[in-house]
């Protein structure tokens, strides 16, 4: 079991390292869990290796790597459901890492409002999880900010004019376009969650 300050210390580290795709330097991890020693911020770091939550490798400046729990990342994948024509059940024994889907450096989630793309699955109340860049390629769906003032989840499409179509994927609305100084491209989607 974690004390309250191990815990606040393992959520700034896996913050952090989503938000900069590298660790945090004791330092930094002092300031963050609002502390001025960096020897108790060690004795946190320490409690977390001992307990199995991270590792740090010798000789690396940000040496951190946090480890994950099987429990919590990994499913079973029992086998293959059809969802057309009815096909033979067949037991599996593999499973998923969901760390593998919706976990990286630069990676957020966003929950989405609207129903401008629930032709690509995408519903309202959905959770959709964005890796954070600011180039996209036509056909990626992609958190798009408009006039530094609106945010949308739409699909890119670079017009030969230089102009940025949005385009939803609900055939009751319209694409929009755009001049590209008008639109910062903020991430690309990668998945999306539902909860029934």
């Amino acid at each position: 079991m974690l004390t309250d300050s191990q815990r606040k210390t393992l959520q700034f580290i896996r913050h952090y390292m989503a938000q900069h795709g590298y660790a945090p330097k004791l330092q930094e991890i002092a300031e963050g869990i609002g502390i001025s020693s960096r020897g108790v911020a060690h004795r946190y770091v320490q409690a977390l290796i001992d307990g199995g939550y991270i590792e740090v490798r010798s000789g690396r400046h940000r040496g951190i790597r946090l480890l994950a729990d099987e429990t919590e990342t990994r499913l079973p994948l029992l086998g293959r459901i059809a969802a057309g024509l009815p096909i033979e059940a067949i037991e599996g024994q593999d499973e998923i890492n969901l760390a593998d889907f919706f976990m990286g450096p630069g990676r957020f989630a966003l929950k989405v409002q609207g129903d401008s793309m629930i032709e690509a699955g995408i519903l309202d109340g959905d959770i959709a999880i964005i890796r954070q860049q600011n180039q996209a390629h036509n056909g990626d769906i992609v958190v798009a900010l408009i006039d530094n003032l609106e945010a949308t989840l739409k699909t890119f499409k670079r017009l030969g004019n230089g102009q940025i179509q949005l385009i939803p994927a609900n055939a009751q609305l319209s694409t929009m376009i755009y001049e590209p100084e008008r639109v910062q491209i903020q991430g690309v989607l990668v998945g999306s969650m539902r909860r029934y």
